[in-house]
């Protein structure tokens, strides 16, 4: 008996893997922009009101969109920072440590006090949490590829 040669399985292993690439990585694509959607939407209907002096609302909506701004600019630079050291040690080992920043980002987030319970700080916490996750969010996608 001959026995089969395995590149077609090969071939049909490595398109799997590419479908599955493929499949993890527009879901978790999909997952972070629908939070930078949700965080959009709530800053401006609610982080106005509860992380912002209410002395005028358009400043607090001003100041609501600045950290969600801060979000968009911090991108860039966790995406070199986290592409190289994903280039370095290794891109599941970034993947699994930009999740975890973003999920210790969102869960600090969702328990930082309100302006009136804690001043000047409730915003100031807010941007401290933000500037990561978004950095961390660019950084996974150099860890999905």
């Amino acid at each position: 008996m001959m026995k089969q040669t395995t590149a077609p399985q090969s071939a049909k292993d490595a398109r799997r893997k590419l479908r599955q690439v493929v499949t993890s990585s527009t879901i978790g694509a999909m997952v972070e922009w629908y939070d930078f959607f949700l965080y959009g939407v709530v800053a401006g209907l609610v982080f106005n009101k509860l992380y912002f002096p209410s002395s005028d609302p358009v400043v607090g909506t001003l100041l609501a969109y600045a950290t969600f701004a801060a979000g968009f600019v911090a991108r860039p630079l966790g995406g070199v920072i986290f592409g190289h050291f994903g280039d370095t040690l290794g891109r599941k080992k970034m993947l699994v440590l930009t999740l975890m920043i973003m999920g210790v980002a969102t869960t600090a987030i969702g328990l930082i006090p309100t302006y009136d319970q804690i001043g000047i700080w409730a915003p100031i916490l807010l941007l401290l949490c933000r500037v990561p996750k978004a950095s961390a969010w660019a950084g996974s996608g150099a860890g999905r590829c």
